[in-house]
């Protein structure tokens, strides 16, 4: 089990800038579910975007990022270029693999690819939609806002990554599914434009938008999801210090990330319920040194699927 960290979102045009419209107008968010292949040819899998409910981060408008001298362009970034250590970093995230047994089945860890774009963003925003308690017709509207921001944070790696998990249950004839989603901003370059109150800062790691399939709670996965975000920031950034938020009324994942290490630094007061927002703690942890990650063997910590 899990849910997103806090809420950034609103209509009213004078709480957000203007968004860029990069909405990719073929998308169809009317299927539930989406068959999907990896891209080295593996194995299909097939996933489900039955979710769990999030407290989901939508800002209208995010930071860009700038680039420095020395720097090479990459696909995976149109008109916009990275320096040699960025293209180093883009590649290590690529590579990225975290894996864990669970009692009931096994997890894989790594960050979404661009076709996988269009199943998180509806994961998301069923399970934002369901956190809100709004309808379901405005599921699609949400999806058309939740695609706007993810496509601006892909644009935005390395300095943020979006993380998928796929479950398979034990069993010869059970599917892969998308069991949840997370995402991790590592540094001020990637760092949300509009973040929730209490504002965490700037410059420090910042995990959000954490989601789980509602059919797949209670195995685990928001946990790993958790972890998993920790160890790429351990390897990504120089920062120790991890940031996140939580509702005070989720009081499971709240209980969650105390187990894990994150004790409460700040709470947005009674005021916040005048903008119909609920109240949320900012949580900090601090992790244990590391070496640089671009000093050690990276297969160490790849597990290719």
């Amino acid at each position: 089990m899990a849910t997103a960290i806090s809420l950034a979102f609103s209509l009213d045009p004078q709480s957000h800038h203007n968004y860029h419209h990069h909405f990719h107008h073929n998308t169809n968010f009317s299927s539930h579910k989406a068959s999907i292949f990896t891209q080295k040819g593996s194995f299909p899998f097939l996933i489900s975007s039955n979710s769990h409910t999030p407290n989901l981060i939508i800002p209208l408008s995010t930071s860009q990022s700038s680039s420095s001298s020395s720097s090479i362009e990459t696909p995976l970034q149109t008109g916009k270029f990275l320096t040699n250590q960025e293209l180093e970093k883009l590649e290590f995230l690529e590579k990225y693999r975290y894996f864990q047994e669970l009692g009931s089945g096994v997890l894989w860890v790594r960050v979404m690819r661009e076709e996988e774009m269009d199943v998180t963003v509806w994961l998301l925003a069923e399970s934002f939609a369901e956190s809100m308690l709004m309808p379901k017709g405005y599921v699609k509207f949400l999806a058309y806002l939740v695609k706007q921001y993810m496509i601006e944070r892909r644009a935005m790696m390395p300095h943020t990554a979006t993380l998928l998990g796929f479950y398979k249950e034990n069993g010869e004839d059970s599917d892969l599914q998308l069991a949840g989603t997370v995402e991790v901003c590592f540094d001020k370059r990637g760092a949300n434009a509009n973040p929730p109150t209490p504002t965490p800062p700037k410059n420090s790691p910042y995990i959000c938008n954490m989601t789980v399939d509602k059919l797949l709670r209670r195995r685990g996965i928001g946990w790993h999801l958790l972890k998993a975000s920790e160890e790429l920031i351990s390897q990504m950034s120089s920062s120790r210090e991890v940031y996140l938020h939580c509702r005070m009324i989720d009081t499971a994942p709240l209980n969650m990330y105390r187990k894990a290490g994150y004790t409460i630094v700040e709470t947005n007061n009674l005021f916040i319920l005048l903008t119909l927002q609920r109240r949320k703690h900012l949580m900090c942890k601090v992790l244990p040194d590391s070496e640089s990650p671009f000093e050690v063997d990276q297969s160490t910590s790849s597990i290719d699927t």
